[in-house]
């Protein structure tokens, strides 16, 4: 996926509030002022579901990671408008998660995660077992992980993954716009939705502690 570089991208995160620049690991529910449960999107891209999410369930904290400046500075953009205590980003690869975080993360949630579909690239995926064992050593309790994706490779990809780490899938579904889920959309899924794409969802814990 080729990015388009945005003037002055760095400048504006380092200049928001919603901006972390600091390592809080294991200090999250500090930085946040309470001990409310702590919600992170990998990949979260513009931001719209994100923000969306922190305004609907003001009790939860929500942290947003990107990778790309250029993409986060448009969520940066957005947030920047708003009055919201509960949300925050910080710009890393999520190959580097438990060095931002401890044993203080709730959920999950993986949003139209880039599926790397050539073989030699499976360990790329938000699904992989490399990273499964990686988000382990972040969740508090019990691991709980929500997926949405309109890959129907990725899908099947991480439902095997997933169970081969022995979660249990509390809810499966190959289109969600037909089922009685609370669902809030991503900016790639009002795209895909509106050219009729169906999108797939899973909810799964792992219950080991």
């Amino acid at each position: 996926m080729r990015l388009r570089n945005v003037k002055n991208a760095l400048e504006t995160l380092n200049n928001s509030p919603y901006f972390v620049k600091s390592n809080n690991r294991g200090k999250w529910n500090t930085y946040f002022k309470n001990d409310n449960p702590i919600c992170l999107e990998i990949g979260c891209g513009k931001g719209d579901f994100l923000i969306e999410m922190a305004r609907t369930y003001p009790n939860i904290n929500f942290i947003g990671i990107e990778k790309y400046e250029s993409v986060l500075v448009r969520a940066i953009e957005k947030v920047n408008n708003l009055k919201i205590s509960n949300i925050c980003f910080l710009c890393f690869d999520a190959l580097n998660i438990n060095e931002y975080f401890a044993k203080e993360i709730d959920t999950i949630y993986l949003n139209f995660s880039d599926p790397w579909p050539k073989k030699r690239h499976t360990k790329r995926r938000l699904t992989s077992p490399h990273f499964l064992e990686l988000y382990e050593q972040i969740f508090k309790n019990t691991p709980h992980l929500i997926l949405k994706t309109d890959n129907i490779n990725l899908f099947a990809y991480s439902l095997e993954s997933l169970s081969a780490k022995d979660y249990l899938f509390k809810k499966v579904s190959l289109d969600l716009a037909n089922e009685n889920i609370f669902n809030i959309k991503t900016e790639y899924e009002t795209k895909f939705t509106n050219l009729g794409y169906k999108i797939n969802y899973l909810e799964a814990v792992k219950k080991h502690r």
